[in-house]
């Protein structure tokens, strides 16, 4: 067989082009999405899907579940624990790399594009506290950062990599050109780095019982309210939220108005806060209701 690589993959322009330096090199590429309440795997799928590369989904819920309570290596400027968060994912390659026969992991990440979980010591960190530190690559910087043991059994080439580093994507863009690929503007991605939606979640962690993955989900949609110390109510704001909510919604109090439009309201908690939850559902309605 030949050399294997498996990869970290957002689906992003920077994971592309170091999946694309590597196939380039006759490397054998297999692509890995993270998904959780936090982040999807779609961008990942369609990106694994132009490059025309076997890509799998690898389900990261229990572990930033598990992170948000208490990230060894702390928060970023919101919720965003991405030290550890990157680390975890790394272990993980890394068990499947050792499982399955791959020489290779890597990620597309660039050194100094983000100033705190991508300048050099926070990238050999992350790297330290995966376990995997020699098998770890970043083709995109590699050139910059300590040589991995890929490189030093000639696994892979190190010349034709890359030292890209800082916040420019330009020289992304123009590589992107040159090999023909479409990209997604890089941006966003990770709720946990959302202000708006961290304010929320803050709220939902602060209360005993109730920080589960469903209710990370459903927090995301309608407004939402403090109806008491121990419940939280959601009152959908339109029919994209109305459908969110409902699409999660499990064990939860549900209630809708009968035979006319309106929003969809969730109670979190107290099932005798329910009342208080119908006076908000039939306010931003417009409407009343009988039950």
């Amino acid at each position: 067989m030949g050399v294997r690589a498996l990869g970290a993959f957002s689906g992003g322009l920077d994971s592309m082009l170091a999946a694309l330096l590597l196939k380039f090199q006759g490397i054998e590429v297999e692509l890995a999405t993270f998904a959780s309440p936090y982040f999807s795997s779609e961008k990942g799928y369609g990106g694994a899907k132009q490059l025309d590369l076997p890509w799998r989904e690898i389900d990261f819920t229990s572990e930033i579940m598990a992170l948000l309570k208490k990230p060894p290596s702390g928060f970023g400027k919101n919720l965003n624990p991405c030290i550890d968060c990157h680390a975890s994912m790394f272990r993980i390659l890394g068990e499947i790399a050792a499982a399955e026969g791959y020489d290779i992991i890597f990620s597309g990440e660039v050194a100094g594009q983000r100033p705190m979980s991508q300048n050099k010591n926070s990238l050999n960190r992350v790297a330290r506290l995966s376990g995997y530190p020699e098998l770890l690559l970043r083709p995109l910087s590699a050139k910059l950062l300590k040589i991995t043991d890929p490189e030093r059994k000639g696994l892979v080439d190190r010349e034709k990599l890359l030292s890209l580093s800082g916040r420019s994507r330009k020289p992304q863009m123009k590589l992107a050109e040159e090999y023909g690929i479409c990209y997604i503007n890089p941006g966003g991605g990770c709720l946990l780095t959302d202000p708006n939606y961290c304010g929320r979640l803050s709220i939902l962690m602060e209360i005993p019982g109730l920080f589960s993955a469903v209710n990370a989900g459903l927090v995301r949609y309608g407004r939402m309210f403090r109806l008491s110390e121990d419940t939280i109510g959601l009152v959908g704001r339109d029919e994209k939220d109305n459908a969110g909510l409902e699409s999660l919604v499990k064990d939860e109090i549900t209630f809708a108005l009968e035979d006319r439009p309106g929003p969809t309201g969730v109670l979190i908690g107290d099932p005798e806060m329910l009342p208080e939850l119908i006076v908000l559902v039939e306010r931003y309605a417009g409407a009343r209701s009988c039950i």
